[in-house]
């Protein structure tokens, strides 16, 4: 062995023996790592599996819901096909407006019909709707009245028409008409032709047909005429237009080139107005004043409204650009009669109005006994004179009769002139003058 290898033996068995602690330490770093590594990998993992389940719970969860969403759907898909092959209702009557009238009827505990058609307009196009509000009403507790049910007017027993139109009756007539007409379809301008070709042949189905198609057209005429008399309900007035209906469909030509519907309207407001004419009133008003009336009391309505008061004759005479006195005859001849035996009070009572209305041609009864007592203290005079001188004085100062007479006539009837009845006159009232009893007529 060389002495260099003497010399680099110690050393390099120190490096040997300093190598295992080396190492053992630097093993020791690297299984402190690789234990952090793994700890850290382990959270690591976990979050992951965590995050994976729950992206895995979620899918399966909306899976689920759309699913379900896709189960629910469908049966709304196919109800949403079938109604949209339908032809689509016009609504007519919303919620809203149906929220509105209740709250306004609420507290009286009924409406009547003159509301619910000023409410919806046009109410006869949409029988479902109407249906849906009487329910809606009914459920509310809100009776449906006519207009004269809650005036403070005595009425009589009602006839058996009547109480098929009061609410003691099963089903609401109004109600079962609209329904009823509802059923019926509309006809087109081509059918119109084709029905008005027939009609001009005798036909009389096509006359039913084209009058049947057109009710709904009476009914939205009629209900504007609604409250004009305590006498005609809205089924009259519909009765009446649909008289009128009937000879527009037999006066109808399709040569002229105009809608039927806008022939038959003038036909229909004839019907009604003549027939407010004639039985609306005890008295028959001409139908040309019919419309002026109804346009005063329009404007008179209009003008209470505005002002807070009863509008004077002037102020509605301003207002229609009529003469004041005209108004006042308007305002005249626009008053309901009323009987002079209508009850007046309570039940037991057998007072009538007859009784309380005063008789302007009959004298008071203060009067009455004044020229009663008159009469007597005159005759205690009278009884002085001469019977020729009496009469005389009789038939010049209507003392029997109170018809006056003049000379001639009472010169006729003694068969003397008038010089000499004058003269008869003058002596007689020269005598009731130096009469004891006259002091007795000053009081008169």
């Amino acid at each position: 062995m060389s002495s260099k290898s003497k010399k680099q033996g110690p050393h390099k068995n120190l490096k040997h023996k300093a190598k295992p602690s080396v190492v053992k330490g630097l093993q020791e770093k690297a299984q402190g790592k690789s234990i952090q590594l793994t700890l850290n990998q382990r959270k690591q993992m976990a979050e992951k599996k965590q995050k994976s389940l729950r992206s895995g719970i979620s899918r399966k969860k909306t899976r689920q819901e759309t699913n379900v969403k896709e189960k629910a759907v469908k049966p709304l898909k196919k109800q949403a096909a079938k109604k949209s092959s339908r032809p689509r209702r016009k609504e007519i009557i919303t919620e809203e407006r149906i929220k509105e009238l209740i709250e306004k009827s609420r507290q009286r505990g009924f409406v009547t019909y003159a509301e619910i058609l000023h409410a919806f307009p046009q109410i006869e196009q949409d029988i479902e709707g109407l249906e849906h509000l009487y329910q809606r009403l009914e459920e509310e507790g809100i009776e449906v009245r006519e207009v004269r049910d809650y005036l403070d007017i005595e009425k009589p027993s009602p006839t058996q028409k009547e109480f098929l139109l009061t609410d003691e009756a099963p089903l609401d007539p109004v109600q079962m008409y609209l329904k009823e007409i509802g059923k019926i379809s509309f006809v087109t301008a081509d059918q119109e032709k084709e029905l008005a070709k027939r009609i001009e042949q005798g036909d009389e189905e096509s006359k039913k047909k084209l009058a049947r198609a057109n009710l709904r057209l009476v009914v939205s005429i009629a209900k504007k005429y609604v409250g004009r008399s305590p006498n005609l309900t809205l089924l009259d007035l519909i009765q009446e237009g649909n008289l009128g209906l009937f000879r527009a469909v037999e006066k109808f030509d399709w040569r002229r080139g105009y809608k039927f519907s806008t022939y038959a309207t003038w036909w229909i407001r004839q019907a009604i107005t003549r027939a407010l004419a004639d039985q609306a009133r005890t008295i028959r008003i001409p139908v040309h004043m019919i419309e002026t009336i109804s346009r005063y009391t329009q404007i008179r309505r209009r003008l209470l409204q505005d002002l807070g008061r009863e509008p004077l004759a002037e102020e509605i005479a301003a207002e229609m650009g009529l003469e004041v006195e005209k108004v006042r005859h308007i305002q005249r001849i626009s008053q309901e009669t009323v009987s002079l035996e209508t009850p007046v009070g309570g039940d037991d009572e057998d007072s009538v109005l007859a009784e309380f209305v005063e008789d302007e041609k009959v004298a008071p009864p203060s009067v009455d006994a004044a020229r009663t007592l008159l009469r007597e203290r005159l005759n205690e005079i009278l009884v002085d004179l001469a019977p020729r001188e009496q009469k005389i004085l009789s038939l010049r100062f209507g003392l029997e009769d109170g018809v006056t007479h003049t000379l001639e006539e009472v010169g006729a009837e003694f068969g003397v002139t008038r010089e000499r009845i004058r003269q008869i006159e003058a002596k007689a009232l020269e005598k009731i003058r130096d009469h004891k009893n006259l002091k007795k007529l000053k009081g008169y």
